[in-house]
């Protein structure tokens, strides 16, 4: 299993961005996946997450109605749509899946948001 985050970058307050998770070693279209993020000092938090067949998600209320998550099954990714970006945003973003039991991560996309 391999997941691997791109698109992260310094964007100024308002702005916004698009990450991807290229995900390979497993069949994709079967799971979940989620976003997490990690700001310096702090806890890894979920940002959300969508189901296998991209119908339904769920958001942190932080990141609600400003954050969107999506998948393309046919590419093996999931993507998070991030729009009018806030300082406290900052962060390195992971994509995370569960299978069988066994917990996956990337290695993180960093997200610094900062005029």
């Amino acid at each position: 299993v391999q997941l691997v985050e791109s698109g992260g970058a310094l964007v100024e307050p308002g702005g916004s961005l698009r990450l991807s998770c290229a995900a390979s070693g497993f069949t994709f279209s079967n799971y979940i996946m989620k976003w997490y993020r990690q700001a310096p000092g702090k806890e890894r938090e979920m940002v959300g997450y969508i189901s296998s067949g991209g119908g339904s998600t769920a958001y942190a209320d932080s990141v609600k109605g400003r954050f969107t998550i999506s998948r393309d099954n046919a590419k093996h990714t999931v993507y998070l749509q991030m729009n009018n970006l806030k300082p406290e945003d900052t962060a390195v973003y992971y994509c995370n899946t569960v299978l069988v039991g066994n917990v996956y991560w990337g290695q993180g996309t960093q997200v610094t948001v900062s005029s």
